[in-house]
């Protein structure tokens, strides 16, 4: 498998545990400004601090919204993006009401998603949705990723990383064929080692959410 020209910029940097403290968010950003990762990824509680630490550098804030169920009120969703964004975030990875989904209330789906869409845009920034594809069927990731670039979002992703399962290179594949061009792939949740990023980049990720970037990225420089 070959190896990939600056991994580290596939690297959303993630720490998203509920007992992370300030001193482990800073400690986060700290690692993300030694390896230069993309992006840190954090609850919303820690958008702020992030955003304070990582000023004036090239690394982004993302957050989550609706996090890790999905299940919340769409009006809380749109103000988690608004509030968020007002304090620095630049990307935001929102969950997808599934159980709607699955039950094929799609325009409910696609309107979960375009509240966030509309006040993301509003503040420059830019929303991945998060389909729990170890929740769904193959037919349902696709009408996911369908729903998703309808109304606008820049990234599917695969997972929460606190459901049954994370990012298989099978979904990643199914994911970056449905989309094509019209939006990228993040992969994330259970990816732990250098093997198992290059085979998720290889599979059609664009980005990789992962808590392991630190080791990842020093068995990457020892190849």
């Amino acid at each position: 498998m070959e190896l990939v020209k600056e991994l580290n910029k596939y690297f959303d940097h993630t720490l998203l545990k509920p007992e992370a403290t300030e001193e482990d968010i800073r400690k986060l950003c700290a690692e993300a400004l030694e390896y230069n990762f993309y992006s840190v990824c954090v609850n919303g509680c820690y958008v702020e601090l992030a955003s304070k630490l990582l000023e004036g550098s090239d690394v982004k804030v993302a957050v989550v919204v609706g996090f890790p169920l999905g299940a919340g009120a769409t009006e809380a969703k749109a103000f988690e993006t608004d509030w968020a964004c007002g304090l620095g975030a630049d990307e935001v990875d929102m969950v997808l009401n599934v159980g709607a989904l699955k039950e094929g209330r799609y325009e409910d789906v696609k309107e979960d998603i375009l509240s966030v869409v509309t006040l993301a845009e509003e503040n420059n920034a830019i929303v991945k949705v998060i389909l729990e594809t170890c929740l769904l069927t193959d037919e349902e990731i696709i009408k996911a990723c369908e729903l998703s670039v309808e109304a606008g979002a820049a990234f599917v992703k695969t997972s929460t990383g606190f459901s049954t399962g994370g990012a298989t290179a099978h979904h990643v594949a199914l994911m970056r064929q449905t989309v094509g061009n019209q939006a990228q792939v993040k992969a994330s949740g259970g990816i732990r080692d250098l093997e198992t990023t290059l085979k998720m980049i290889e599979s059609g990720a664009d980005r990789i959410g992962a808590s392991a970037s630190v080791a990842i990225m020093e068995a990457y420089r020892q190849k």
